[in-house]
């Protein structure tokens, strides 16, 4: 499956649009990765395990979001937009994905 952030796909044309599919995932934050971070914070540096956390989180939203269109019967996503928000008091990590489910050639 072609996933892209543009409206088109150079070299291919968009023969149907299948309508908007997104994918979500929320990961909280567990509390050795919590420890971690708070040392990286203190000496500086970044935090392999919140980047680690970032991207599974990303990547089990793009994989619903291309699940989605697939059941459509897209080959295609175009003009998707990740989204990461905090959510509540906890550190949990909201990751939205959202684009539009086409079939090119």
């Amino acid at each position: 499956m072609l996933v892209t952030t543009t409206p088109n796909i150079e070299g291919h044309q968009i023969t149907r649009y299948l309508g908007i599919v997104s994918g979500e995932t929320i990961l909280g934050a567990n509390i050795f990765r919590d420890i971690s971070a708070s040392i990286t914070d203190i000496i500086g540096g970044r935090s392999g395990a919140y980047e680690k956390s970032v991207i599974e989180a990303k990547n089990i939203a793009l994989r619903e979001m291309m699940e989605q269109a697939a059941g459509l019967g897209a080959n295609a996503i175009v003009g998707v937009d990740l989204d990461f928000e905090t959510v509540g008091q906890g550190g949990m990590l909201m990751v939205s994905a959202s684009g539009t489910a086409v079939v090119v050639e």
